[in-house]
């Protein structure tokens, strides 16, 4: 595999979440049928909720099995614009309100609903460490009676963590719910539900070394209603489909093992990624650091490159068998600026020279020595090849 310093884009799964994944996979039977061998799976997917529930602070009714953080991260949002047109009426304007540095599960879901249900997007600035601006949200929502507000915990790319204490707090006070995206924090930092006074969390397996295509939304159990993203069958609270009980199964092992991993490592995680930090400092003086230097996920490392193209850094690195993940996104086959980055009051070009670093538990000194000692040849080659827009 290399140096693999991606795991804010996906983690690998440990072998001892693949045993259980296996093993859990032989088991037969709906957990919907009310025959033994149903009612047996039943058992076996309640009990991994629970482990799961035990570790992010919430009841084990509260969670509704996804099939990912997308899917959550939609069913809230859209499910909280359609319970508020089912309930004021269809022509009722509605209001969301949330920020440009989303994830784009978010962001795409905000377009969507816009476009197609004609949902007012009330955008709430973020400072230039990509961190929402709490003043404006209280105005924002003083002036609207927005369905919902939706966060980050921590942001998926530059690494910052959100006030969201306060954001909870301003919002439930107006009288409106918040979804917090929790995607990128789940294993990195301690997370409860109950303590952080949200409405609605989005979780995903395959960040913490679970399966892919197995999310959660926790919705408290004090929820307004949300109308059902998905029909044809009601097998959970307003959510159908047959339930992976293997995937759940490994779910709940792969976050026990990343918990442990944060309880015992957390702080070292942190301080390796403050070595390297520095040490690409020190071999390229001009490059910056982006996102909050005191408040971010131990394991994240953002920076921008001045005179490079991310994607163009990307792929030197991967030629020395590092993997490392762009602040951008690639559109029909053009080098696009990161939306977070221009969110954060950064000019095009400065975003587009964005790298991402996401160290995980199991990150070496050697795999931070390996990265140093080719990082200032990858960016002279860069520079080198120019940006995209010729300057």
């Amino acid at each position: 595999m290399g140096v693999y310093l991606d795991y804010q884009a996906t983690s690998p799964m440990p072998e001892s979440v693949r045993e259980v994944y296996v093993d859990a996979l032989a088991g037969v039977g709906n957990p919907s049928s009310i025959h033994q061998a149903g009612q047996r799976q039943r058992a076996v997917l309640e009990g991994a909720k629970e482990r799961i529930a035990g570790i992010v602070g919430c009841e084990p009714i509260e969670i509704i099995l996804t099939s990912g953080g997308t899917e959550a991260i939609n069913t809230a949002l859209k499910g909280a614009v359609w319970a508020a047109q089912a309930a004021r009426g269809p022509d009722t304007p509605t209001t969301l309100v949330s920020t440009r540095a989303e994830h784009h599960a978010t962001l795409d879901a905000l377009h969507w609903l816009s476009a197609h249900e004609g949902t007012e997007i009330a955008w709430v600035p973020v400072d230039d460490q990509g961190v929402l601006d709490t003043d404006s949200l209280e105005v924002i929502l003083a002036d609207h009676r927005p369905v919902m507000v939706a966060t980050l915990l921590a942001n998926n790319e530059v690494g910052s963590i959100q006030p969201v204490g306060e954001i909870a707090r301003l919002s439930l006070e107006a009288g409106t719910p918040v979804h917090v995206d929790a995607i990128a924090a789940l294993g990195y930092l301690p997370i409860n539900f109950a303590e952080l006074g949200v409405t609605a969390m989005s979780l995903s397996a395959h960040k913490v070394g679970g399966p892919v295509g197995v999310g959660a939304l926790v919705l408290s159990r004090h929820a307004p209603e949300l109308s059902a993203l998905m029909h044809g069958g009601d097998q959970q609270r307003g959510r159908s489909g047959t339930l992976d009980v293997a995937g759940v199964v490994a779910f709940a092992a792969a976050l026990e093992l990343r918990e442990q991993g944060r309880i015992e490592r957390a702080a070292h995680l942190a301080a390796r990624r403050d070595s390297l930090r520095e040490q690409l400092c020190a071999a390229v003086p001009d490059v910056v650091v982006r996102g909050s230097h005191d408040a971010r996920l131990p394991g994240n490392l953002h920076i921008t490159v001045p005179g490079c193209e991310g994607d163009v850094l990307l792929y030197l690195l991967d030629q020395h068998g590092i993997q490392v993940s762009t602040g951008s996104a690639c559109q029909a086959g053009v080098p696009e600026p990161s939306h977070v980055l221009l969110a954060m009051g950064l000019s095009e070009e400065t975003a587009r020279g964005a790298l991402r670093f996401s160290l995980g538990y199991h990150t070496t000194e050697d795999d931070i020595e390996a990265v140093v000692s080719v990082f200032p040849r990858v960016v002279e080659q860069a520079r080198a090849a120019g940006m995209a827009s010729g300057r």
